[in-house]
């Protein structure tokens, strides 16, 4: 993968596919700081600690279509290799927690990319899930609830009908990805 955007993606589809309901996905950027952490938590099914030791080895995997699981350990190698870190806590029956840290400066490290994108593509593509994005740069914050969009919108609205997805398309390019001004 070429951008951080497409990590978040795939960590995410995960979260999907292990029946989470609510993710959270965060980026908190710190120019000053030179640090820019992701982190991307669910309440999908988890892993037990077995699991946890062994899911960034690209051989361990819970797919039953193929033998090599690349998301997790290529997601960690982004971070390590500009100089940040990776962590992943999880518990069975209770939801995973992945965030890993970059120095935003480092010559490795890899653009962000399209997040707005992929968040629009997470809202649409998974209407059954209640999404939370937040971004954070020094005292800015901006953030994104599905779960509250659901509310006010009411049981007559989908979240992919076109009105509603340039609303949030605006939304999410004005409230999210502003707010780190396009310096990822």
């Amino acid at each position: 993968m070429r951008e951080l955007a497409l990590h978040i993606l795939d960590i995410t589809e995960n979260s999907v596919s292990a029946q989470a309901k609510h993710v959270e996905i965060s980026l908190d950027v710190d120019f000053e700081r030179d640090r820019l952490v992701i982190a991307i938590s669910d309440d999908g099914c988890g892993m037990d600690e077995e699991m946890v030791k062994k899911v960034c080895d690209p051989f361990t995997t819970t797919r039953k279509t193929r033998s090599v699981g690349m998301g997790l350990p290529l997601f960690k190698y982004s971070a390590e290799s500009s100089g940040g870190s990776f962590s992943i806590r999880s518990e069975k029956g209770k939801g995973t927690r992945v965030q890993a840290e970059y120095r935003i400066s480092h010559v490795d490290r890899m653009p962000l990319g399209d997040f707005g994108g992929v968040v629009l593509q997470l809202i649409t593509m998974h209407p059954e899930v209640d999404f939370r994005f937040s971004v954070k740069n020094g005292e800015r914050s901006g953030q994104l609830d599905t779960a509250e969009l659901k509310e006010i919108l009411g049981d007559t609205a989908a979240l992919n009908e076109p009105a509603i997805r340039n609303f949030l398309r605006e939304y999410i390019e004005e409230n999210l990805v502003s707010l780190y001004g396009g310096g990822l």
